[in-house]
């Protein structure tokens, strides 16, 4: 029964890897088609966590897309070995946990830089394409003392968490960060004119009331 289960699990671990590097090389060609971010300012203005580096471009040809590309090739193949030793011996029932960590371990270790880009017909985000039908709202908390992200670098400080909340994921995806005001603010604009609305919360990012506004 638990080599069943396991053998399930471990399907939907290779087709996740599979779609995941799918949705990658769309996003990398639909990347090309975006009208923000497309200058090196608005680029630099853009901070990923958890290294706090400035966003760059969607490219086949960066380290992170060949992680993504190898790493999954890698993931398979260890995926296959750790399958192969659950229905050879017993080690599933000796040690079930430590084997389903390994394996949400291997899954979630490839994994792409986050990013973000609009396109004329949705957002690309944490390198996967959504369309504007597809995205419930946005999230803007500014960064200031007592946030919980503040002074985790120099860069973070005083700029703006960007949250993007999906339908129908009860996991949004990652968050960005942005630097200024002018760039945040040039965001927000693009995305209510696409009729997409969100709550801004500017200067008290713990309290329990927030506005839902189009402007800073």
């Amino acid at each position: 029964m638990l080599n069943t289960i396991f053998t399930i699990i471990f399907i939907f671990g290779i087709y996740y890897l599979i779609r995941y590097r799918i949705k990658l090389r769309k996003a990398v060609q639909l990347s090309k088609d975006a009208f923000y971010p497309i200058k090196e300012e608005e680029f630099n203005s853009i901070l990923i966590p958890h290294e706090w580096r400035e966003m760059e471009y969607l490219s086949k040809n960066t380290k992170s897309y060949q992680y993504v590309k190898w790493g999954t090739v890698v993931a398979i193949l260890l995926l296959v070995i750790l399958l192969v030793i659950v229905l050879l011996t017993d080690v599933l029932g000796t040690s079930s946990f430590s084997i389903v960590s390994l394996f949400f371990v291997i899954i979630s270790a490839i994994k792409h830089r986050g990013n973000l880009f609009i396109l004329a017909n949705g957002i690309i985000f944490d390198s996967k394409f959504y369309s504007f039908s597809n995205i419930k709202g946005y999230e803007v908390e500014k960064i200031s003392r007592w946030h919980e992200l503040y002074g985790l670098d120099p860069k973070v400080n005083n700029g703006y968490k960007f949250i993007l909340n999906i339908k129908y994921k009860p996991f949004s995806p990652n968050f960005i960060v942005v630097k200024d005001h002018a760039s945040i603010e040039k965001i927000v604009d693009l995305l209510e004119k696409e009729g997409i609305s969100g709550i801004i919360n500017e200067e008290k990012p713990y309290s329990t009331v927030n506005t839902s506004t189009n402007k800073f």
